[in-house]
C-alpha cells in the first residue's frame, strides 16, 4: 500500500502576473529599467485609442496650464515643431517640445528650454505613472502610450510658457490627443502606416484631423491637403488657416516673404534646416504663431533670429568632410522623394554610396525606384528591432527593381559597419548618404555626429 505523504505547509502563495508586475516596478532604478518594464505591459506595440490613456491622465490628475500647439502630418511635423521652439525661445519664452522617436537616447523626446530632459526627471514621471495605472482595476499601457503620460506629468510639473506636442501616430486616436490644443498645425500628408490609419490619403487625412478642435485655430500647411480634412473642419467649426489661400509664401533664390491675415513679414533668410520642403514647413509656422499672437506674440526679431539658428539633427543634415555625409530621416515615399530632389540640388559628386535600412512594413518598391538614379552604390544593413527589413531582403526587393548595370551593392550587420565600409570605399570628393529609418541614422550616432575622414586623409 502506497502512502500519500502530506506536502509540507507553506506560508506563501504564488505571485499573480499583476503582483508581479508591482513588484518588478518597485526595483525600477533608473530609466532604462522603467523603458524594459513598459515593454512587457501591453501585448501590442501600437494600440489605437485614447480610453486607457485618459482613465490615467485623469487618475494622475494630469492638467497643462499654459497654450499648446500639437503638430499632426506624415512629413514635416518633428522640422516645425523645431522651428516653432527656436522662434519661441527667441522671443523669450519658456519651452517645452515632445517629439518622437529618438535616435539615440530616449531624454531627446522632451526638450526644456531647448536642453534635453534629464533621466531622473523622467524616472519620477514614469513612476507618477505607474502608481495611477495600478490604482484599482490597472490599466494596460502600451509602451509608447506609458511614455507619452510621464512626458506629460514632467511637462506639468515644470514652469512654462507653452507647449509644443509632436503627434507620434495619425492623430484622433494617438496619446498626445487628449491634450487640447490651442492651435492645431497639419502638415503634409501622405500614405504611411496604412495599416492603421487607412490606405488611401483622405482616410488618412480624416485621422490626423482628429487633432482640431472646435472655435480653435488649426493651420494646414500642405499645399494639396485632402478634402476629408477641409470637411472636418467646417463640420466641426475650426479656424481654418489653409496656405494658399489664409497665408501665402512669395521669394527670390535670396530671401522669402510671408502673408497672411493683417501680418506679414518680408525680406526673410531661409531657414536653417536644409531642403526646399522646409520653406513649406516655415509657412504654417508663422501662421500658427499669427493665429496666437494674442497668447504669444513674438517679434520680427525673434522670426528672423529663430530661423536662422534653428537645429534639428538628422533631417538632411549635412555633415562637412572627406567626403560628405548627409543624414535623412526619410523613411515614406514621400519622404524619400523630398530627399532624392535635395541631393539632385546639392550639385556634383562623382559618387554617391548609400547606407540604406528601412522597417518592413514600409512602401519600399517608390522608395527605391525614386532615390535608385541618384545612388551608385548601396550599403543595407540589418536594424535592431524586429520590426526591420533583413539586409538581404532590402538587396532582394533592390534587385528586383533591375538596377543600371555599374551600380553596386553590399549587405551588413549593422549601419556603423556599413556606413564604415562605404568609407573605405568613398573617394574625398564623394558623398555618403544614410537613410530609411531613425534605427538606421540613430545607429551611426551612437557614438556622437560622425566626422568622415577617409583613408587618404591618413596616408
Amino acid at each position: 500500500m502506497t502512502s500519500i505523504m502530506p506536502l509540507a505547509r507553506r506560508d506563501w502563495t504564488a505571485p499573480t502576473p499583476r503582483q508581479a508586475l508591482r513588484d518588478n516596478a518597485a526595483h525600477m532604478k533608473n530609466l532604462n529599467d522603467w523603458l524594459a518594464y513598459c515593454e512587457q505591459l501591453h501585448p501590442k506595440n501600437i494600440d489605437m485609442g485614447l480610453e486607457r490613456v485618459r482613465m490615467v491622465a485623469a487618475r494622475m490628475g494630469l492638467a497643462l496650464h499654459c497654450p499648446v500647439i500639437t503638430v499632426a502630418g506624415t512629413n514635416g511635423k518633428g522640422s516645425t515643431c523645431a522651428m516653432l521652439e527656436s522662434i519661441l525661445l527667441q522671443a523669450g519664452y519658456r519651452t517645452a517640445v515632445y517629439s518622437s522617436p529618438h535616435l539615440v537616447h530616449f531624454e531627446e523626446r522632451l526638450r526644456l528650454q531647448g536642453q534635453m530632459v534629464q533621466a531622473e526627471a523622467l524616472v519620477a514621471g514614469f513612476a507618477a505613472v505607474e502608481a495611477a495605472r495600478t490604482l484599482g482595476d490597472a490599466v494596460s499601457l502600451t509602451y509608447f502610450e506609458f511614455s507619452t503620460l510621464a512626458i506629460l506629468d514632467v511637462i506639468s510639473r515644470t514652469p512654462l510658457d507653452v507647449v509644443i506636442l509632436e503627434v507620434g501616430l495619425g492623430g484622433r486616436l494617438d496619446a498626445v490627443n487628449i491634450i487640447d490644443p490651442d492651435c492645431a498645425v497639419i502638415t503634409s500628408i501622405d500614405l504611411d502606416h496604412m495599416e492603421f490609419l487607412g490606405h488611401d490619403r483622405e482616410t488618412i487625412g480624416l485621422e490626423k484631423a482628429g487633432i482640431m478642435r472646435a472655435g480653435r485655430p488649426v493651420v494646414v500647411s500642405d499645399p494639396v491637403p485632402p478634402q476629408s480634412v477641409l470637411d472636418h473642419a467646417q463640420r466641426i467649426g475650426a479656424d481654418l488657416w489653409r496656405v494658399g489661400q489664409d497665408f501665402n509664401v512669395s521669394g527670390d533664390p535670396q530671401q522669402w516673404n510671408w502673408a497672411g491675415r493683417g501680418r506679414r513679414y518680408s525680406g526673410l533668410a531661409y531657414p536653417a534646416l536644409r531642403g526646399a520642403n522646409q520653406l513649406v514647413n516655415a509657412s504654417g509656422v508663422l501662421a500658427a504663431l499669427t493665429a496666437l499672437r494674442e497668447k504669444l506674440p513674438v517679434t520680427a526679431q525673434a522670426i528672423r533670429n529663430g530661423l536662422a539658428f534653428v537645429e534639428f539633427a538628422g533631417r538632411f543634415q549635412i555633415i562637412a568632410g572627406q567626403p560628405t555625409l548627409v543624414l535623412d530621416v526619410a523613411h515614406n515615399p514621400h519622404s524619400v522623394a523630398a530627399l532624392a530632389a535635395n541631393l539632385d540640388a546639392m550639385g556634383y559628386f562623382p559618387c554617391t554610396h548609400a547606407v540604406f535600412g528601412a522597417m518592413a512594413d514600409k512602401d519600399l518598391a517608390p522608395m527605391l525606384a525614386r532615390i535608385n538614379p541618384v545612388i551608385d552604390r548601396w550599403y543595407f544593413t540589418d536594424l535592431p528591432t524586429a520590426r526591420a527589413a533583413t539586409a538581404l531582403q532590402l538587396q532582394a526587393r533592390w534587385l528586383a527593381q533591375n538596377p543600371p548595370a555599374q551600380a553596386r551593392s553590399a549587405v551588413f550587420s549593422d549601419p556603423v559597419s556599413a556606413l564604415a565600409a562605404a568609407v573605405a570605399a568613398a573617394d574625398p570628393a564623394d558623398r555618403i548618404v544614410v537613410f530609411g529609418s531613425f534605427y538606421t541614422v540613430g545607429g551611426v550616432m551612437q557614438q556622437g555626429l560622425p566626422r568622415l575622414h577617409g583613408a587618404h586623409l591618413s596616408s
